[in-house]
């Protein structure tokens, strides 16, 4: 199953330089893993490696839009709009994508995050 992100148009040259498009989002396939594009980037964890997941949002721009670190902890996010998005906590850390250590959690804007936290089955 595929959740492509909610692409805020406003930020069009942002995604432009990151190489963010409808391509990208975040698919549960069939052995149980998540994978979760974003332009350049990928995170891949099996579906057992999360803990829970949390809608949140709206949130302020810049701490939501863009490929991030949490300012509060590990955390990653890949945002396409400040508007809502889904937060996936993992029980074991993955692999860093950014900064100096692992990520604890994955902040992503898909479209229908609702429909990815039943997919993922939290």
């Amino acid at each position: 199953m595929f959740f492509p992100y909610q692409l805020d148009r406003r930020w069009a040259p942002l995604f432009s330089v990151l190489a963010v498009d409808e391509d990208d989002g975040v698919t549960i396939t069939d052995d149980e893993l998540l994978v979760a594009t974003y332009g350049r980037k990928r995170v891949e964890t099996p579906l057992s490696n999360i803990d829970h997941t949390l809608v949140t949002g709206p949130h302020r721009w810049w701490t939501a839009v863009g490929l991030r670190l949490s300012f509060a902890d590990d955390g990653l996010t890949f945002g396409t709009t400040n508007e809502r998005g889904l937060c996936i906590a993992f029980v074991d850390k993955i692999p860093r994508v950014l900064g100096p250590r692992n990520h604890s959690a994955l902040w992503v804007s898909v479209a229908d995050p609702e429909g990815l936290a039943a997919a993922i089955g939290h």
